[in-house]
């Protein structure tokens, strides 16, 4: 019987270790896709606690925790100790298993601590004494020393076009930052005209921009201004966060009318939502591809599930899931609007329900025009995928339908600085898919070919992403 966390964890043959230990775990980590708070990064701030590291803003663990019978207060409260918050946790740990969540306590616990006992109420305490014992007196478990301490070279977090990106500049004209922290445009909150919130977004992202905001026209204007700022402060992705991709044909007159109804207080209808919709990414996709940027698409989720919580603690807090759209055409459509005006970027699709892996990778090949390799990518397990499973499946799906060699991996989009274990447990995957492959003589692992999977790992860890992105 294997031991739990050792050293080849995951690593099922002698081919997988030899690639993780040699080849992927001495790679640099490029973390594209984040949400860590730059300020943090900015002022490298002192952590009081482990439960201030672990358990602050991470719906993962809370949604186990809620379905382990732990009372909300113990997640989310304001009356509750930062003790009795990891104490809870502790409770909800042995009851992870098959999990990822106990794979990446453990990893994390392992790899920042050096502690390799399981978690669990007995040693609870122990446990978390000894963290905060360390957290208090090492530099390195403030934001830039755990970025560090776990190679990671770039990070990228996910900003608002209104955004001033003051902590960015702070990291940018600091010598001592090692860890590069660049923005990543992310304009959500225009293109929500349903949302109760939009309105005075626009009246904000008019004044950051110094732009009148009464038509589409000017609406762009305001974003390409601020497109061209994030621009000069190294920004090279965007990202969109949407349900599913829009189609819907429209003219200038009717986006015109419907940001005119929306600037009036009222809302549009379903079918003007979609047309606005279709209408703000398109533009959007074309200052990406003018300026060199990759455009990422994070679609499937349907948030906001339970409206009695939303309510009480708003978004990102435990209670989205996967949904189910019939979006392939449009995307197809989208996509192909954009490349027949030569102007479809580098472009990431992530989707979020695992049934549509297979229309995800088949539709690369739709667009990819050789110049660029892997132009068109199918983006890492997002969020409920970012699993042992649901990696697997990604990789399994882009394999077969196209080529995982050119792939350019994984990233946490995370809010904890004590995610990168999960890059770790990537690797661990992708070496151990290939090992058991070249075992079972499914690939050749001799001469050329052995030298090409070596690179090949290589590559998916951190080469690819540094080429692609131009970092």
């Amino acid at each position: 019987m294997k031991k739990f966390n050792d050293p080849d964890f995951l690593l099922e043959t002698e081919t997988a270790k030899d690639l993780y230990h040699n080849h992927a775990a001495k790679m640099p980590i490029i973390d594209y896709h984040c949400h860590l708070i730059p300020q943090m990064v900015a002022e490298n701030k002192k952590f009081d606690s482990i439960a201030q590291i672990w358990l602050m803003g991470d719906h993962y663990k809370w949604r186990a925790m809620r379905s382990n019978g732990i009372n909300e207060r113990f997640c989310t409260g304001k009356d509750t100790t930062d003790w009795e918050k990891f104490e809870k946790w502790a409770e909800t740990v042995p009851y992870t298993f098959r999990n990822p969540l106990y794979h990446w306590t453990h990893l994390e616990l392992k790899t920042a601590f050096g502690i390799e006992e399981t978690l669990n109420p007995e040693n609870a305490k122990e446990i978390y004494d000894k963290c905060n014992d360390m957290i208090k007196n090492d530099p390195k478990f403030c934001p830039r020393g755990m970025m560090e301490h776990y190679n990671v070279e770039i990070v990228c977090t996910t900003d608002d076009p209104a955004d001033s990106l003051e902590w960015h500049k702070v990291v940018k004209e600091d010598p001592t930052a090692k860890t590069r922290m660049l923005p990543t445009w992310r304009p959500d909150a225009g293109m929500n005209i349903e949302a109760a919130t939009w309105k005075a977004y626009i009246e904000k992202l008019a004044e950051v921009a110094e732009v009148e905001i009464k038509d589409f026209a000017s609406l762009n204007e305001a974003l390409q201004k601020r497109h061209d700022f994030f621009d000069s402060m190294g920004c090279r992705l965007s990202d969109h966060g949407i349900e599913e991709f829009y189609d819907e044909p429209y003219t200038d007159a009717e986006i015109n009318a419907i940001m005119q109804k929306a600037l009036a207080g009222t809302t549009p209808t379903v079918e003007e939502q979609r047309k606005y919709k279709h209408a703000y990414l398109k533009a959007q996709g074309e200052m990406d591809y003018a300026s060199g940027w990759t455009q990422q698409y994070h679609y499937g989720a349907i948030r906001n599930n339970n409206s009695k919580m939303f309510a009480q603690l708003g978004a990102d807090t435990g209670f989205d899931s996967i949904g189910e759209f019939t979006t392939a055409k449009a995307m197809s459509h989208f996509l192909d609007e954009l490349n027949t005006e030569g102007k479809l970027a580098k472009t990431i699709l992530y989707n979020l329900n695992p049934c549509a892996n297979e229309v995800i990778a088949t539709m690369l090949g739709n667009f990819q025009d050789g110049s660029v390799a892997g132009k068109i990518q199918f983006g890492s397990g997002w969020w409920f995928l970012d699993q042992k499973d649901g990696m697997e499946k990604q990789m399994n799906a882009l394999s077969v339908l196209g080529l995982l060699s050119r792939f350019v991996g994984m990233l946490t989009d995370s809010r904890s600085f004590l995610s990168y274990p999960r890059h770790e447990y990537f690797r661990r995957t992708l070496c151990n898919l290939l090992g058991n492959d070249i075992e079972a003589g499914i690939i050749p692992f001799t001469g050329y070919e052995e030298k090409r999977v070596r690179q090949m790992v290589e590559d998916i860890c951190y080469n690819n992403a540094k080429k692609y992105f131009q970092f």
